[in-house]
């Protein structure tokens, strides 16, 4: 989501096992009233806020985008709470979770997610990141071992296998949101729709990114857009999926698959950045498509 080249309530009381999964592992049920609030503490102490919905394994983590929050998979809780336990969170600075923190890297977001994750019964878990919501799934995958049997990622991903851009680039991609923060992303959030899109919701969109923490935010975008997913790609071992609009610049996929040899991505023509809230009914089907193949996959009658 960002530009630049990678545009692309309960405390915790079990102890996690070597994995990251809790030591307890009851039979699934639903956590508690449908949507509860929760908080955990990521590894820093940054409380985050997280909403369980459903039962069923594998679990979905649900993670959003930059300067976005769990509401922006407000058409996807009831279509994957049907089948699967699905989870929403607030990353550190997003939302109802904590602010007070000073390393907004990927890896620490990938934290927050480890740490929800830590509070789930499931023995499986499948990663769904928006935008930056992608790469952050990509740092949380190693963190949770075995426990992750798939990722994918919505309009994201299309940088997987570059080399980081230089650090003057990108501080060249962040220089406008450090001057204007507003404008900056007033100017921005249009050029993640196509021309015919609604323009109020284009207007909603962009009148709530630009309420983001602009420090936040700013600080975020500087680690998303100098990520070397070269060194990171390494240590994830589990299929990855891509479910993308046809703005901006395509993938290659035979770039990718040359470090990621099961890489699938998918295109939905005349969508946004947003296809998720923009066109659910056409989305939904793909996703719990993808989620169901992958859980399939998983199962210890189809391991080889």
């Amino acid at each position: 989501m960002p530009p630049g080249p990678a545009a692309t309530a309960q405390p915790a009381t079990a102890k996690p096992a070597a994995d990251g999964a809790a030591t307890a592992n009851p039979a699934l049920a639903p956590q508690g009233p449908t949507g509860a609030s929760r908080i955990t503490d990521s590894v820093d102490g940054v409380h985050i806020e997280y909403h369980v919905y459903g039962a069923g394994d594998p679990a979905v983590v649900l993670i959003h985008g930059w300067a976005c929050n769990a509401s922006y998979w407000r058409e996807q809780i009831a279509p994957l709470a049907a089948k699967y336990t699905t989870v929403t969170l607030d990353l550190a600075g997003h939302g109802g979770s904590g602010r007070n923190r000073t390393d907004w890297s990927m890896a620490r977001y990938g934290e927050d997610v480890a740490a929800v994750v830590r509070q789930l019964p499931n023995p499986h878990v499948i990663l769904v990141g928006h935008s930056m919501g992608g790469p952050v799934a990509l740092e949380a995958a190693p963190l949770l071992g075995s426990r992750v049997i798939g990722i994918i990622g919505i309009d994201t991903f299309k940088s997987l296998g570059l080399p980081p851009p230089s650090p003057s680039d990108v501080q060249r991609a962040v220089a406008p949101f450090r001057t204007d923060f507003i404008g900056a992303m007033h100017r921005f959030v249009p050029t993640l729709f196509e021309p015919d899109a609604n323009s109020t919701f284009e207007r909603e969109v962009a009148n709530d990114m630009a309420r983001a923490p602009a420090p936040i935010a700013v600080a975020s975008l500087v680690s998303l857009n100098s990520m070397d997913y070269r060194t990171l790609l390494p240590a994830v071992h589990v299929p990855i999926v891509a479910i993308d609009s046809d703005l901006g610049h395509a993938e290659s996929e035979a770039r990718i698959r040359k470090i990621l040899p099961s890489f699938r991505a998918m295109k939905l023509k005349g969508d946004g950045h947003f296809l998720m809230l923009q066109d659910p009914k056409r989305f939904n089907p793909i996703l719990l498509r993808e989620i169901d193949a992958m859980t399939h996959a998983s199962s210890p009658d189809n391991a080889h």
